[in-house]
């Protein structure tokens, strides 16, 4: 250059710097013109190395700078040549210290590229990266200038990436023919390639300046708006920045990217129904042409063409159509990665916006997702919805990660993210119904696949999902019955493709560790998904059975009773489609549970036995629990599960049938299950005599109560009776209270309940068992005075016609009944009477002494000294003496006793002096 262009370019004025560059430029032109490209290109080397490098020299720089820009408008259309040259230089400035350089880049570059145009392309990913800065820069000329060329670099884009190959890459001139050849055998490569640049956008995706994220927004946009370059296939690797920029507090960033992800939402829509017609459009044609075979075939074809005639124009047009290809829309040959698009939004509902806030109140400000921070996540559910109608079968394989973190999800505190989540848990339940190849389950009831959201579950819903589980049956297709499901193609599959199949196993473990979950509504609506698994391929599920089994009886001890309701539908489910020994293992782990677990015992003993009796036999239930008590080691804990089961049996609306089963002592199924229940209803005298009342075998309880003077009455006898007393004032034992009218056929049942009476001290319960009595003690003493008639040798013995008919043929063996009795009651004293020498005072802390040998009757309690309180003094559950009862026992409490008159004579001269060894916690 001449020495006063470099001196104008060095210059610290701007206007003598761009007086430099006009000069400079006619320079060039000339230069140009001469075609002295030698001169040329010293002349731009003498401007980057001199000017545009020199990083200490600011002026410099910008003359540098300026005189680049000058140089290419001067070259026009030999710009491409020098662009190697030229380019680098100016991108260098972009990063310098001071403002003013910066800002004088972007002007330059604006200049070259104004220029070079489509040519600029080839160096799009530096000058991107460049202006992904430069939008952030803290200096408000250089963010102007920069979007100044970022507009004209989106123009540029607009225009020719998809088309415009540079003349560099164009091949050197060839004879005419030669260059057809070559044009059709090569496809010149463009200079944008999206391949190149969706890595630098990958980087640059999770920017967090808000003014670069609304700067890629706004590219990707661009990008996607043009057809050729097909942007959504590259739709995954940038997905999850973009789900990230919802979160954003800019509404503007907010604003733009929803506006984004919704057009690429409803561009993979929109390419799903082309593909999907196309396939269908390819099926029709394809049955068509087969018909037309088939009439061929059959021979329903017209005769061979003589000489002369002319073939239908219609006919001809309809198979030429046939046999040409079809016609190509924009869009049909676009391949979305749909499966790489679910991993990242499955991934999004594991962040900690999927995860419901804490209920305490130091936390609950720290988890509660923001208004911003709801979006992202409700974005997530809303295309996990839409891609359960676009590719069904891609969504499957994920159902176990999706389930893992909708369903905490719809336990959100936001109102917005639980009925998002619910409508994603709706579509994907319903979808894996349909997946069933049994007829009957595609007739499951919508209401069950929405079960999730009932969030109050009563016991009648339940009972009402459980009868209908009960109707529906279980079986696998057959040849004649089992058609499989219509389901709709999937867009851009054949219909020859295999039905894609859930994994079972992971399934199940997921929804297995959702039990754990700390919210109600996850842990019902994982057990709904388990019901439903199960409901469906009830082989798949109990494969994989023997894992979830014990978290399954672990959840029966849930505080939720809808959990538990849930619960017990699933393992009474999983019970009738299994085999007896199946059964049998259940009900001996919820007796290990229950033995375990008292207080599940107390507070939800009557809830689990009054539910499977509902969804499964009773009889089945009772005689299984029956056979394993009678083998329980624990004669206390069997006790206890005695009185349990005995409440329910008589109390519950449940048992009524089996009642009349009990009641029902001539046929051969009502013998063999009395005998059952009595064997180990044996470890409870007062359940057993209860038993002998509901089977209306009075002589036997008669004969029971004889035994009874020899048990120690304990205060948990003496309270068990007392109940007994109120539930015979109760409907279930209207029948009993009627044969009373009836002495002389039902004699034994006077002794039973006068028996009774001598037990009880006197009490509300012995009052109001008196007062039974005496109202019908005229009628009961009538059988047992001598008939007028002189003539009658003796009064003939009454009872019940064939009540116990078996004691002759063997059926039931009355006498080892009562033996059986003995034996267990006397085993259980041993044990207490050990139990109560090993501590370490001869009587432990609340423990009771019932002296009535000296006549008075009194109740003292042996606390160290004589005294204590009247009467007998009782608990109210859960100690080891008063057990838990269950809804009508373990909170119910019979009144005390009025004290006893000093003069009086009653419960101790009877049964004469007895102790009680009550070694639990008492509860005056």
């Amino acid at each position: 250059m001449d020495a006063s262009i470099q001196r104008a370019l060095n210059d610290k004025l701007y206007d003598k710097r761009k007086a430099g560059a006009l000069d400079l430029e006619r320079l060039i032109r000339e230069v140009v013109a001469a075609k002295d490209d030698a001169k040329v290109e010293a002349i731009l080397d003498q401007l980057c190395n001199d000017y545009a490098y020199a990083v200490h020299q600011p002026h410099a720089r910008n003359g540098g700078l300026i005189g680049l820009a000058a140089a290419a408008i001067a070259l026009g259309s030999e710009l491409p040549k020098y662009l190697e040259v030229i380019v680098p230089p100016v991108l260098a400035c972009f990063t310098d210290q001071d403002a003013r350089v910066r800002y004088y880049a972007c002007e330059a570059m604006y200049n070259i590229a104004k220029v070079a145009k489509g040519e600029i392309l080839i160096y799009f990913n530096h000058i991107f990266d460049a202006l992904c800065k430069l939008g952030a820069d803290s200096e408000l000329s250089v963010k102007n200038g920069a979007e100044l060329l970022d507009r004209l670099i989106k123009d540029i884009v607009s225009e020719s990436a998809a088309t415009y190959v540079s003349v560099l890459e164009q091949p050197p001139p060839y004879q005419e023919d030669d260059k057809d050849v070559l044009d059709d055998g090569v496809e010149l490569p463009t200079a944008f390639s999206l391949k190149k640049f969706i890595p630098l956008l990958r980087d640059r995706i999770y920017a967090i300046n808000p003014f670069t994220r609304t700067f890629l927004v706004g590219w990707i946009i661009l990008l996607d708006s043009i057809p050729d370059l097909e942007l959504v296939t590259f739709l995954p690797e940038f997905l999850g920045g973009l789900l990230r920029f919802l979160s954003d507090p800019n509404r503007d960033v907010h604003v733009a990217t929803q506006g984004c992800l919704d057009k690429f939402l409803n561009e993979i829509k929109r390419i799903a129904r082309i593909k999907k017609g196309i396939a269908e459009s390819k099926r029709s044609k394809g049955e068509g042409k087969r018909k037309r075979e088939d009439s061929f075939e059959s021979g329903s074809v017209r005769p061979p063409l003589e000489e002369g005639d002319e073939v239908d124009s219609e006919t001809a047009a309809d198979e030429e159509e046939l046999d040409s290809e079809d016609d190509w829309v924009p869009g049909q040959d676009v391949q979305i990665n749909h499966k790489a698009i679910l991993e990242i939004l499955t991934a999004t509902l594991d962040s900690p916006l999927g995860k419901p806030p804490y209920a305490d109140s130091h936390q609950k400000t720290a988890n509660l997702p923001s208004q911003s921070e709801e979006d992202g996540l409700l974005e997530s559910l809303r295309w996990i919805v839409e891609f359960l109608d676009i590719c069904p079968e891609e969504v499957l394989p994920f159902t176990p990660k999706i389930l893992a973190h909708l369903l905490p999800a719809m336990a959100s505190g936001v109102e917005s993210i639980r009925q998002a989540a619910a409508r994603v848990n709706t579509s994907l339940m319903d979808y894996v119904v349909s997946l069933s190849d049994d007829a009957e389950l595609a007739a499951v009831p919508n209401n069950l696949a929405r079960a999730h959201g009932d969030r109050q579950d009563g016991t009648a819903s339940a009972r009402a999902s459980l009868s209908s589980s009960r109707e529906l049956e279980i079986r696998s297709p057959t040849p004649a019955t089992g058609k499989p499901l219509p389901r709709t193609p999937t867009p851009g599959t054949s219909g020859a493709q295999p039905q894609a199949d859930l994994d079972y196993a992971a399934a199940v473990n997921s929804l297995t560790l959702l039990f754990l979950n700390d919210h109600e509504a996850t842990r019902v609506a994982a057990l709904t998904w388990l019901i439903m698994l199960h409901r469906k391929a009830p082989r798949k599920v109990l494969a994989f059975n023997d894992g979830t089994f014990p978290a399954l009886l672990k959840t029966l001890s849930d505080p939720a009773e809808a959990v538990v309701t849930k619960d017990l539908q699933l393992l009474s489910q999983i019970s009738r489609n299994s085999e007896d020994d199946y059964f049998t293992n259940f009900m001996v782990n919820l007796l290990q549970l229950f033995s375990t677990d008292r207080k599940l015992l107390e507070t939800r003993g009557n809830l689990i036995i009054r539910q499977l009796c509902t969804s499964l036999s009773a009889e089945r239930i009772y005689r299984t629990l029956a056979d394993c008590i009678e083998k329980e080691e624990d004669v206390e804990f069997a006790s206890i599960m005695v009185q349990n089961l005995n409440n329910n049996l008589i109390t519950a609306p449940e048992l009524a049938e089996l009642r009349k089963r009990l009641r029902n002592l001539e046929t051969k199924d009502g013998q063999t299950f009395f005998v059952a229940l009595f064997r180990s209803w044996c470890y409870n005298a007062v359940a057993t005599f209860s038993l002998c009342l509901l089977a209306q075998a009075y002589e036997q309880a008669y004969n029971l109560l004889q035994i009874f003077a020899e048990l120690e009455m304990t205060v948990n006898i003496l309270i068990q009776i007392d109940k007994l007393v109120q539930l015979l004032e109760s409907p279930v034992f209207t029948y009993l209270r009627l044969q009373l009218l009836e002495p002389e056929k039902y004699p034994h049942l006077y002794k039973c309940l006068y028996g009774l009476l001598m037990l009880l001290p006197q009490s509300s319960a012995f009052a109001a068992l008196k007062n039974r009595l005496n109202s019908v003690s005229s009628i009961g003493y009538l059988h047992i005075t001598p008939r007028p008639n002189a003539t009658t040798p003796s009064v003939p013995s009454f009872d019940r016609p064939n009540r116990l008919k078996g004691r002759e043929e063997g059926i039931i063996r009355w006498g080892e009944l009562l033996e059986k009795f003995r034996t267990v009651q006397e085993r259980a004293r041993r044990l207490q009477r050990l139990g109560a020498d090993m501590d370490d005072s001869p009587f432990g802390v609340g423990d009771l002494r019932i002296s009535g040998g000296d006549g008075t009757g009194d109740m003292k309690q042996a606390t160290g000294r004589d005294g204590g309180t009247s009467g007998p003094t009782r608990t109210a559950g859960g100690g080891r003496d008063s057990p838990a009862g269950g809804a009508n026992n373990a909170n119910s409490a019979a009144p005390k006793p009025d004290p006893p008159p000093k003069s009086r004579t009653g419960l101790g001269r009877q049964l004469g002096r007895f102790s009680v060894a009550g070694r639990g916690k008492r509860n005056p």
